[in-house]
């Protein structure tokens, strides 16, 4: 594998552990607050909040395996270089945009309506499907 491959597979391999760990992490924070009956989560006009926070912790967590799983494709396709930079910082732009405008839109609820962070998420689910058919079409070319 060229250098730069083999660097940008360790780079993705260390965002996508510390992504798993900051998203799991936020998993036990919601579920310490669902244990402690805390109002902020559990009352019945915070559910659109409960919803915007799990959607950012399940999101955030799968797109830290994503990360893992590109490092990994990273080193099953040396000669992939192309669209590598941009399926890599595609995939790091979503990792900040979709979990990040679930997180806002619940941070603010508007009444039952996320607030107005919830509008990163149709751009963080473009660049994840920008991000996901580059790792794809490399695939589909570079594959043994």
């Amino acid at each position: 594998m060229a250098d730069g491959g083999k660097v940008l597979a360790g780079t993705h391999l260390r965002i996508g552990w510390w992504t798993v760990l900051v998203f799991l992490t936020l998993g036990a924070l919601l579920e310490a607050f669902h244990a402690l009956k805390a109002p902020l989560y559990v009352d019945a006009e915070n559910e659109t909040r409960r919803l915007m926070w799990t959607l950012a912790h399940a999101h955030g967590t799968l797109l830290g395996l994503l990360h893992i799983a590109l490092a990994v494709t990273l080193t099953r396709l040396p000669g992939w270089v192309r669209s590598r930079a941009t399926a890599s910082n595609c995939l790091k732009a979503a990792t900040v945009l979709l979990p990040g405008g679930f997180f806002l839109g619940g941070v603010a609820v508007h009444g039952g309506d996320p607030g107005l962070g919830i509008v990163l998420v149709p751009l963080g689910a473009l660049v994840l499907f920008v991000s996901v058919f580059q790792i794809a079409r490399a695939a589909s070319r570079h594959g043994e």
